[in-house]
């Protein structure tokens, strides 16, 4: 059986590296305020942004030495559960070729691996695509 990217109305593309500034919150807010929506709603990542959804994060945020106490979920918790909470109206795409080159080739279970040339795909099934981000 051949699988087809599923349609969505908005296509989120997330580029470079996203720590830089508040790219990772406005991506995940703007995810979120679609969904509330009703949207369906795409994520693809390219370049250091494939590392947001590294198992390798595990569920916590290295704790903070000035509270010790206090623990924060890991981007990919956040995700994670974003995508436990609308199993049919958000998927999550990581670029193949930039998560094994950014050292991040082992990603969360439900997030799907894609080589770049596959982007097309995505972009077809998509009402709208919002470019965030730099490469």
């Amino acid at each position: 059986m051949v699988w087809t990217v599923p349609p969505s109305d908005v296509m989120l593309k997330l580029l470079g590296a996203p720590h830089q500034g508040e790219l990772v919150t406005s991506t995940l807010r703007l995810a979120r305020a679609l969904l509330d929506q009703g949207a369906r709603v795409q994520v693809w990542t390219c370049g250091d942004a494939t590392r947001l959804t590294s198992a390798a994060l595990g569920d916590d945020k290295p704790l903070d030495p000035a509270d010790f106490r206090t623990r924060h979920p890991s981007t990919a918790a956040v995700i994670r559960d974003l995508l436990a909470a609308h199993p049919d109206r958000l998927h999550w795409y990581v670029c193949r070729f930039c998560c094994a080159d950014r050292a991040a080739p082992d990603q969360l279970p439900e997030v799907r691996k894609r080589p770049p040339s596959k982007f097309w795909e995505h972009v077809r099934a998509s009402d709208k695509v919002l470019a965030m981000g730099v490469c």
